[in-house]
Formats: C-alpha cells, sequence, structure tokens
C-alpha cells in the first residue's frame, strides 16, 4: 500500500502530489467519437476487443477479487449477485460475466491525457518488540490523542487534519516534529529496530511485525498527520546523491545503510506522517481501503475522486523495467496518499521480500479502463 498515501490549505489538506510522468500520446480511436465527461475525468466508451491483451489475459482471478469487494460497495451490487453465480474456476463464464455485465471506458486525465504513472506496494515485514529496548527504539504510533479530523463532504470531500491550539486549528506535527518529541499524545503499538524500514512501512500504508517470541502482528493505516507527502527518492536525485535509475526502494535503503549521517534530514524531507492500527490475523491479506483483504497482483490503489473503489479496472502497462506487457484486469481495493490523479494507480504485489523487490522497482507508464455496469450512469 501501501502501497500506500501515496498541495494543502495550510498544510492540512490530504491530497499527498506526488511525482507523475505522465506520456502524451494521442487518445486511440474507440467505438465513442467523444468522451463523456464529468467534473473530475473523462471516460470514453470503448468494446472489450479493443482493450490490448484482453483476449489473452485470464479473467477467473479477476472474477475473485471482484468478489472480495463486493460485500464492502452497495454500487455494484447487481454485478455482485451475478458474479457468485459464476462456478469458481471457470474461465469461460468468468470472461462471458464481465463482457455482459459491463462496458469499458478508458479513464482520461481533465487536460486529456490517457496515460500516466503506475508504481507498486507490498506488504513489508519488520522487526520488532512490544516493548522498547536499545534495539527496538523506534515507536510505531497509533493514532493521536488530540490529532482533529474535519470532513467538508460537499466541497470534493475535503478533510482537514489538525490540532487545536486555544480555539485556533492548526497544522498537525510534522515528521521532524513527531519523531523529535518524547511527549506525543499517541499509544504505541510496538518498537521496532530499523527507521528506514518504519518509514517505507508508512508509504506501504501496511505490514506485518514480528516480535521477538515469533508471533506476528499485522498492522494497518489508521490515520495521517495531514502534510503532503513528498517523494524521497526525488529528494536524493535533484541533491545528485542518486542516479534516476537508482531511485528505487532497494536503491534509497542502500544510500540510507552508505549515509547513517544524513538520514534523519532526508526522511524529514516527508513530513506525512502514518499512524497505525493493530489487525485481526488474517491469511486473506492486509486490509485495504475498502476494507477488504487485497489480492496480490489482482488489487489496484487509485485515486476514489475519479475511480469507485470496488470497482473493476483493467490495466495495461508493463512489468517492472521491462516492456514485456502487464494487461490485467483489476480490482479497485484501495487508496493511497501518493495515488493522485485520473490515470494514476498502485500495483499490489503481495508480500515479502519479492513481492518488495518487484514493487520497489516499477514506475512505469499505463492505461487504465474502468469496467462499469451496463446501463448505468458513469460516475461523476
Amino acid at each position: 500500500m501501501i502501497h500506500i498515501v501515496r498541495p494543502a490549505l495550510f498544510g492540512l489538506i490530504v491530497v499527498a502530489a506526488s511525482v507523475v510522468a505522465t506520456a502524451c500520446a494521442p487518445l486511440r480511436q474507440a467505438t465513442e467519437p467523444k468522451p463523456q465527461a464529468t467534473d473530475k475525468a473523462f471516460y470514453l466508451e470503448y468494446s472489450f476487443d479493443a482493450l490490448p491483451g484482453w483476449q489473452e489475459t485470464r479473467l477467473e482471478p479477476s472474477l475473485q477479487a471482484f468478489l472480495r469487494g463486493c460485500p464492502a460497495v452497495k454500487l455494484f451490487s447487481r454485478a455482485c449477485e451475478q458474479a457468485r453465480a459464476v462456478p469458481p474456476g471457470d474461465e469461460r463464464s468468468a470472461r462471458e460475466f464481465f463482457e455482459a455485465s459491463f462496458v469499458p471506458h478508458a479513464v482520461i486525465a481533465p487536460e486529456g491525457i490517457d496515460s500516466g504513472l503506475v508504481t507498486g506496494y507490498y506488504e513489508p515485514l519488520l522487526e520488532g518488540s512490544r516493548t522498547a529496548s536499545a534495539t527496538h527504539r523506534f515507536p510505531i504510533f497509533g493514532v493521536p490523542e488530540d490529532l482533529i479530523v474535519v470532513d467538508f463532504p460537499d466541497f470534493r470531500h475535503l478533510r482537514l487534519r489538525g490540532r487545536l491550539e486555544g480555539r485556533r486549528l492548526v497544522p498537525y506535527w510534522s515528521r521532524a516534529e513527531i519523531d523529535s518529541r518524547n511527549d506525543l499524545k499517541a499509544p504505541v503499538i510496538a518498537w521496532t529496530d530499523d527507521p528506514v524500514e518504519l518509514f517505507f512501512l508508512q508509504i506501504q500504508g501496511s505490514g506485518q511485525l514480528r516480535l521477538e517470541s515469533g508471533e506476528q502482528i499485522r498492522l494497518g493505516y489508521a490515520d495521517q498527520n495531514g502534510h503532503p507527502y513528498r517523494s524521497l527518492g526525488r529528494l536524493l536525485v535533484e541533491r545528485g546523491e542518486l542516479a534516476l535509475e537508482n531511485a528505487s526502494m532497494q536503491g534509497i535503503k542502500a544510500w540510507a545503510a552508505a549515509n547513517p549521517h544524513k538520514l534523519q534530514e532526508a526522511l524529514n524531507h516527508n513530513a506525512s506522517y502514518v499512524f497505525f492500527r493493530e489487525l485481526p490475523p488474517a491469511d486473506e491479506g492486509p486490509i485495504g481501503a475498502l476494507g477488504v483483504p487485497l489480492a496480490a497482483g489482482y488489487s489496484l490503489a487509485v485515486d476514489r475522486r475519479h475511480i469507485p473503489l470496488g470497482a473493476p479496472v483493467y490495466l495495461a502497462s508493463t512489468y517492472p523495467i521491462s516492456v514485456v506487457p502487464l494487461e490485467r484486469l483489476m480490482a479497485a481495493h484501495d487508496t493511497g496518499g501518493a495515488i493522485r490523479g485520473a490515470v494514476r494507480a498502485d500495483f499490489f504485489w503481495g508480500s515479502g521480500h519479492e513481492a518488495g523487490v518487484a514493487a520497489g522497482r516499477m514506475r512505469q507508464p499505463g492505461r487504465l479502463w474502468l469496467l462499469w455496469p451496463r446501463g448505468e450512469p458513469l460516475p461523476g
């Protein structure tokens, strides 16, 4: 998650900007000559045959991913009912279901751009303890008691976060301030031994912690301090500390190991700070923003202002550091502080080391198609 997070009104609005490198290729001809506009994005109707790789992609795993979201959304209740009638493992019936129940629409940014950035996220595994020690000295915080969240649902889902000083709402403490304080009014869930791993846990938005006893606990995103996300990789590239091709999670970790005296100042560049909650053990996967377990390789984090959670989304991209096509029907199960924009997505790779390697290297151009129920008005 993480993916994870992933512009502010006095630094409080959680609409974290990411570095999105979009390709400005012209729109391909589709079945509808004119896109249908909303106040947020354009949705251009396609035929299934026009989707790149559609006839070759497997859809039964996509059906199972779509079904995971069904208990949490009413928007697709009719399609969910039809999906439950598809025999498990039946690839042909899964294809017939999607093609009969949905219409694909290319997602196009308000500027008219139909491609954007696809990154990856995963569920990290950290080492930790329930008690602080010389080794485990970095706290994993729960939600602070003094964090104030104010929602304005009628104003484009505006959300402010801050704290009170008298009668004034002021920005909540930044990362630098949180890390330097010893009186933060927040519960400590556990302690870990590596500030860099903790930093990436916050970027992913969820993870697992292996305690000294061997027990593993699952951590999920609970809230955020309201400061906009700023990319550490971009900072290091701009400073000449890292080459652009090495600005992956693995490259940043290697830089941190070689530059411990520069580490805290670099981490403070990203003032955003994530707070966690302990989740019950689950074998299915970490819980995404939709409230259902994520499916490795089939769950996508999106900007919910443009793509409703629970929706099937067809992705056309490439594998990390590759030109090999990655074309797959995903389910919009999650969001992220850095996932902002109509054509912007975060691909969930799963849990563990190999998933982390793929997620850390993924920074590919891609296109998105929203599959929308036949006969229903488009979102927005």
